[in-house]
């Protein structure tokens, strides 16, 4: 796998005309957030040796390479997850191949459901730590050379980011949460009784993504800010049917947001 993340790393090498030290993986219905990027370089995943598929609806299997608020990018337009068939090192491959093209910072991004009783549909929330609740570990076999066999997850999600991500946000008036996200493997959306346990687990937010990106990019040593749109809730009393095509619909209704704390925090840090 490591000389497969090296061929791909080495491929894209010679096809990118900027050396991005900053990183997004744009989720759920927050693939619009490409069209704030001043794009200089897009490749299809379809065209990138070794690289997944995304097979998700809203997820545009695209890799951007670009400027968004005055810096160099590297942006992925679509994920993969563990619920379309991936392994766990598959899901995590392009973080494995950011980290061997220089990356340094990792934003990502996700739709995810409020356990949370104090949050709203619409709310954005600053992920502060996570759970995983994953079945297979992405950093399960074989340690990779970039980081310890034990890696520590202290601080999974880098408090100085989360500080400037709030003086902005105050700074513009948008209004955001903190709070745990839950990393499941879906795909399906989660029952009353598992949303009530997942809160008495300690998560105010739960989705099927992230957790697998984060771990692999502590591992490699890469900082990461993380934020979560609240697209539907887990609230006992406020549990509705929900489909992928209502959570797209609530995350594009408030990623402007997110895009502006996201692009001035790029252009800051």
């Amino acid at each position: 796998m490591y000389a497969k993340i090296q061929e791909t790393a080495n491929w894209l090498k010679e096809r990118i005309s900027t050396q991005p030290e900053t990183a997004i993986i744009l989720g759920t219905g927050l693939g619009r957030l490409a069209d704030e990027i001043q794009v200089k370089d897009r490749i299809n995943y379809s065209d990138i040796p070794n690289m997944p598929v995304s097979t998700v609806e809203g997820h545009s299997g695209c890799l951007l390479i670009g400027e968004l608020g005055g810096k160099d990018i590297l942006a992925m337009q679509g994920r993969f997850h563990f619920y379309e068939g991936y392994s766990m090192k598959e899901v995590t491959f392009p973080i494995r191949v950011m980290y061997e093209l220089g990356i340094k910072t990792l934003f990502v991004s996700n739709a995810g459901g409020g356990t949370n009783p104090d949050f709203s549909i619409g709310d954005l929330m600053i992920i502060t730590d996570h759970i995983n609740f994953f079945p297979e570990h992405p950093l399960h076999g074989p340690n990779f050379p970039t980081g310890p066999r034990f890696p520590d997850m202290s601080e999974a999600y880098d408090k100085k980011l989360i500080a400037l991500a709030d003086t902005i946000a105050q700074e513009k008036g948008i209004k955001v949460q903190h709070g745990v996200y839950l990393g499941t493997q879906g795909p399906t959306f989660e029952t009353p009784a598992e949303y009530r346990l997942f809160r008495v687990f300690g998560a105010d937010s739960v989705g099927m993504s992230t957790v697998p990106e984060v771990i692999v990019a502590n591992h490699c040593g890469i900082k990461v800010f993380g934020m979560s749109i609240i697209t539907d809730l887990g609230v006992e009393g406020k549990i509705v049917e929900i489909s992928h095509e209502e959570v797209q619909k609530a995350a594009n209704a408030v990623q402007p947001l997110m895009a502006e704390i996201m692009r001035e925090m790029i252009k800051r840090s």
